[in-house]
């Protein structure tokens, strides 16, 4: 951006490379762009997540995003614009986040075992429910689920532990997410 008396004009290069990019298709362009705010981008991920890990899987998601969204909107102030798009992308992981463990809380009652006699054997019987519906996941939803939710790795951790692409982790865990609770399901209702 640049100002001009008190309007603030975009910044010439960086509308080049935009347009360049949305030409070409260049991800090498689109990187060049990106690169200077990465650490702009990690530091607002790092406010909204609290998490270090958490925040270098968002730069890179966001990324990730960057190669489809760049091409579908009119970009005036890309900093401006990559603040707001992380923005979102980080409130947006914390929803899905409050869901999951919204559905994880009322899915497995949250008792107490003196709150009802049966409580802690209903509670044993979910747990073990659980356990068996995650050993009827695929090989690579099992181990992707167990990675994230039992022993806290961030997706880049598990891409590396798996050689996998961290697309691929993604949407290993979000689908034996689904797999799990339809499993579950299943298994109650018989």
């Amino acid at each position: 951006m640049t100002s001009v008396g008190n309007k603030i004009e975009p910044n010439p290069i960086e509308q080049l490379q935009l347009k360049k990019y949305k030409e070409t298709g260049d991800q090498s362009i689109l990187l060049s762009l990106y690169e200077p705010y990465m650490e702009l981008v990690f530091g607002v991920c790092l406010k909204y997540l609290n998490n270090r890990d958490d925040a270098h899987d968002a730069v890179i998601n966001i990324y990730e995003e960057l190669i489809e969204k760049v091409k579908k909107y009119e970009i005036d102030y890309f900093r401006a614009w990559l603040y707001q798009l992380s923005k979102n992308h980080c409130l947006m992981i914390l929803r899905r986040k409050k869901v999951y463990l919204q559905e994880f809380k009322d899915g497995f009652m949250d008792l107490s075992d003196d709150a009802h006699p049966g409580a802690a054997l209903l509670k044993e019987t979910q747990l073990q429910l659980m356990e068996h519906c995650i050993e009827q996941l695929n090989t690579q939803q099992k181990l992707s689920i167990q990675l994230f939710y039992l022993q806290d790795k961030c997706y880049l951790e598990i891409a590396s532990m798996t050689e996998q692409e961290v697309g691929k982790v993604k949407s290993h865990i979000q689908n034996g997410r689904r797999n799990l609770k339809i499993c579950m399901e299943k298994q109650a209702t018989a």
